[in-house]
């Protein structure tokens, strides 16, 4: 029994509905971090290296962000530029770097946090924190599958 490529199954417009969220939140998130002259990849760098004293490297950076390791390389560049971040040398790899949240981006993320979360309550208007915690779940299962189906893929 042959398939046919003509119609779209029962899921096609939800994964669309989700790829159009996806992409507006992206751009909403560029329009909200342009005040702080900062763009969303940046903030997440930011964010992540707020709960880690000990810093991050840029690999591990890479794999929460899900982006290859040369692109962190070049927002972090930018970041300490501006002494937002510093990178130190991991003992006894000179190669490696530890990338660590300076004092001032730490009171930059602290300006910017509370906006971001009201932001982010804003955005589900109405929803239930039980629907809200539904769809995180589902969310979750989705980017389960979708990365088992890349792995299998790419075998």
């Amino acid at each position: 029994m042959s398939a046919n490529w003509n119609l779209p199954g029962p899921h096609y417009q939800a994964t669309l509905g989700l790829l159009r969220a996806a992409e507006a939140l992206w751009e909403g998130s560029r329009v909200f971090f342009d005040r702080w002259k900062l763009g969303p990849s940046q903030f997440n760098i930011l964010n992540l290296l707020l709960g880690q004293p000990g810093g991050m490297s840029q690999a591990d950076l890479g794999r929460q962000l899900i982006m290859h390791r040369s692109n962190v390389t070049g927002l972090v560049d930018r970041l300490e530029k501006r002494k937002l971040v510093q990178r130190k040398e991991t003992l006894g790899d000179r190669r490696a770097h530890r990338v660590i949240l300076t004092d001032r981006g730490r009171r930059l993320l602290g300006e910017i946090l509370p906006h971001y979360h009201r932001a982010a309550e804003e955005i589900w208007g109405d929803t239930s924190t039980s629907r809200a915690n539904e769809i995180e779940d589902s969310l979750d299962e989705l980017s389960k599958t979708v990365a088992q189906i890349a792995h299998r893929n790419t075998q």
